[in-house]
């Protein structure tokens, strides 16, 4: 079968004459889309107010259900960054022409980022092959998509032989515990209610094993970057001073109740789920492993296995064009 985007490249496409032509950036006000139920420590400094201090420009915080729909706003304009943008949706949105870059690495999550098969039906690593014909909800064209077509491939899967629905993970999770669907796939707060009902196939260190990578990037329009370079570092600063205060560890338990609440989770929920997360230094960022290389080659190889899938007509011949660190260079002088 070939996966559907629901018009969602072509809507790309379409916006891309938008930015090409010029976009008009409002400096006395910014707007960062950010997902809810997927804690991370900029949300600490988003919650106290950091960043409007640092920048000195209003900001509004626009929550999203998938990557796919800050692609749509970045490239219409209502969105000047993203932050934990996945990279599957990032590369979809540039191998259709749009003109979005990636500033940074947000956050590295294998163990929360997966697909979850109905508790009932007894189908594990040893028998997947017993998926086929069964109805699995995966939201199109994100983290989750990937590895799903990646997993399916190396159980012998036939994709065409499954019934896939386009899902956001909120709605996939309540279809999936009231027993409508056989298998789903989504991440944070959504895949912990699915895991409620079913269990994972591979565990992140098995996925990993297998070459799927699983992380975000923050990722802005490249009119965006190329105009308003100074705000954006600023906005890198403050946001890779909250990941090095995570790291440190020792205001987790100031940082978490703020967290929780900005993301509309419990406490022991988020901290759970920031246990399994990987925040980057921006000197691991800018290292050969993720922007320095790393990163490029793993999207040429995202992009290959949606090409394969049928899912976007073509990869791009490089995505060294996607990766633009100059203003998060600029960040870590500050």
């Amino acid at each position: 079968m070939k996966f559907v985007f629901k018009g969602t490249i072509a809507a790309l496409s379409a916006s891309v004459s938008i930015l090409a032509a010029g976009q008009a950036w409002a400096l006395d006000e910014l707007t960062v889309a950010y997902f809810l139920e997927w804690p991370m420590p900029f949300q600490y400094s988003k919650a106290m107010g950091t960043y409007e201090k640092e920048l000195g420009v209003k900001i509004n915080w626009r929550s999203f259900d998938t990557g796919t729909a800050m692609s749509a706003a970045m490239a219409s304009g209502d969105v000047h960054i993203s932050v934990s943008q996945g990279v599957p949706p990032f590369v979809v949105a540039t191998s259709a022409g749009q003109d979005i870059q990636i500033v940074d690495v947000a956050v590295s999550y294998s163990e929360n980022d997966n697909c979850v098969v109905r508790t009932d039906l007894e189908i594990t690593k040893e028998n997947a092959s017993e998926l086929a014909g069964k109805k699995v909800a995966v939201p199109i064209g994100t983290a989750a998509h990937y590895s799903f077509l990646r997993q399916m491939d190396h159980f012998g899967v036939d994709v065409a032989g499954l019934e896939v629905v386009d899902m956001a993970p909120p709605d996939a999770a309540a279809a999936f515990a009231q027993g409508n669907l056989d298998m789903a796939c989504g991440w944070g707060g959504s895949l912990r209610r699915m895991k409620e009902s079913g269990n994972t196939l591979l565990t992140g260190a098995e996925k990993e094993e297998l070459g799927i990578l699983v992380f975000d990037v923050s990722s802005a329009p490249a009119a965006f970057i190329a105009e308003e370079g100074e705000l954006l570092a600023k906005f890198l600063k403050v946001t890779a001073d909250a990941n090095a205060m995570w790291n440190e560890g020792s205001k987790k338990a100031e940082m978490i109740p703020v967290i929780a609440k900005d993301a509309g989770m419990d406490e022991v929920a988020t901290a759970e789920t920031m246990s399994t997360f990987v925040f980057p230094s921006v000197e691991e960022q800018l290292g050969p492993k993720w922007l320095g290389g790393g990163a490029q080659t793993f999207m040429s190889g995202v992009a290959n296995v949606f090409v394969t899938a049928g899912s976007i007509p073509a990869a791009l011949p490089s995505y060294d064009q996607a990766v633009n660190t100059s203003a998060l260079k600029s960040a870590s002088g500050m």
